[in-house]
């Protein structure tokens, strides 16, 4: 029994590889031939392959998407005679309808958290070093007039800052107080709602008017 078991599975891996080999081929009995040809017939539309080099593809890619002409520009703050002086300039320019505006805007005073003047840098840097031993942020002062010294910390209303040097207080901090860094500002800024290149060509000749105020985007 065995032994018929083992001859049949003979015979049939025989036939298994005489069919896969094409031994088998005049008997009508061999595997879908793998060959270049018949690769080659199914291929779908193998005309519209293209083989490209890196350098083409580049060349042929979608060219970047072009920033969108108009942007809104604006500078300022200009207050009363730079304000005057701006306006009759704009006008003697004779930019195009709607090309600008002033626009009144409001420039909140800024109060700080103030330490110092210190007679010397050394007593600034000792200063300093207490403060940054409490974990107490320290930030640069921008009114000249202020150093050398420290703020604590810059505040849109005096009463904020009052109530964040009360804090300080508690956290050990005993010479500071609340000073005016910057005035509140009124006047006007200048908006340029669609400023293109051409538009801002012209602007050149506005620059004395501008009072060295930079364009900047729109917020």
């Amino acid at each position: 029994m065995l032994r018929s078991f083992v001859l049949a599975l003979l015979l049939i891996n025989g036939l298994y590889f005489a069919w896969s080999q094409g031994f088998l081929q005049s008997l009508g009995l061999a595997p879908a031939a793998q060959t270049e040809p018949q690769r080659l017939a199914q291929q779908i539309k193998p005309g519209a392959l293209q083989v490209r080099t890196v350098q083409e593809l580049r060349l042929t890619a979608a060219p970047p998407v072009a920033p969108k002409p108009g942007t809104c520009w604006q500078a300022g703050v200009f207050e009363g005679a730079q304000a005057t002086l701006l306006r009759e300039a704009l006008v003697a320019a004779d930019l195009p309808a709607g090309a600008w505006s002033l626009d009144p805007v409001l420039e909140p005073g800024r109060w700080i958290v103030y330490m110092g003047k210190f007679a010397n840098a050394e007593a600034l840097a000792k200063k300093s070093a207490e403060l940054a031993g409490l974990k107490l942020k320290i930030e640069p002062l921008k009114d000249p007039a202020l150093r050398p010294g420290l703020s604590l910390g810059g505040y849109e209303t005096q009463a904020a800052a009052n109530a964040a040097l009360a804090v300080l207080v508690q956290r050990g901090v005993r010479t500071a107080r609340v000073l005016p860094e910057r005035a509140e500002v009124r006047g006007v800024m200048l908006r340029l709602p669609a400023a293109d290149e051409a538009l801002r060509g012209k602007l050149d000749a506005l620059k004395p008017a501008l009072a060295d105020k930079a364009l900047s985007p729109c917020s």
